[in-house]
């Protein structure tokens, strides 16, 4: 069931919304215009609420975006823990990098990746959001690399190896993907660009 909140309109008559449309419509602001882009205005006038109301269901802009981070982790990064569950090394950065390419195909989403538009354009009034984004990386960036000692530790990665240089690599290729994205480059030389990074990979 879908989650209703009551807000109280301008004209002080009850209002009724649903708080999962609201949040849905603040994160394509956010993919779309960063953290510091978004202005309250144009959050609140996308959810179709007043700004008490984001206030009082969501609390302030950074909380909200922190909602709308968790959105976004859930319904567009799905594959990322999926990825980990892939039988090979390879078969994990195949994964993850197609993953990425598939969220960039799409014609209903923005464009570009939401933690690094957000992460790339924040300044020292927004640290904050940085370091949030920052730390929600580092630990996809962890499980990862553990995945990939497992598959050195199991033979399925050469000995001179290192899980983390190797991780970097394909986060590199992964946030690379969202930002060629971003300034145009079109799905065709994207998945050209997987497949000579798969093509590359170190065999056993």
């Amino acid at each position: 069931m879908k989650n209703m909140d009551t807000a109280v309109a301008t004209r002080g008559r009850p209002r009724e919304f649903d708080a999962d449309e609201a949040l849905a419509a603040a994160l394509r602001v956010f993919w779309t215009r960063g953290y510091e882009g978004a202005s309250l205005t144009e959050l609140t006038e996308a959810m179709g609420i007043t700004r008490p109301s984001l206030y009082a269901c969501f609390g302030n802009k950074e909380a909200l975006f922190k909602k709308a981070l968790d959105l976004y982790e859930t319904e567009k990064l799905a594959y990322m823990e999926t990825a980990l569950e892939a039988p090979t090394a390879r078969g994990v950065a195949e994964r993850l990098l197609r993953g990425a390419l598939q969220n960039q195909a799409s014609t209903c989403d923005p464009k570009g990746c939401l933690g690094v538009i957000s992460s790339v354009a924040c300044g020292p009034e927004a640290e904050a959001i940085k370091a949030e984004v920052v730390a929600r990386r580092a630990s996809s960036k962890r499980a990862v690399v553990d995945r990939f000692a497992r598959a050195k530790a199991e033979g399925d990665l050469p000995e001179h190896i290192d899980p983390e240089a190797l991780t970097n690599y394909v986060f590199a290729l992964f946030q690379g993907l969202s930002v060629q994205s971003g300034t145009g480059t079109c799905c065709e030389d994207l998945g050209r660009m997987v497949d000579t990074a798969l093509a590359m990979w170190p065999g056993r």
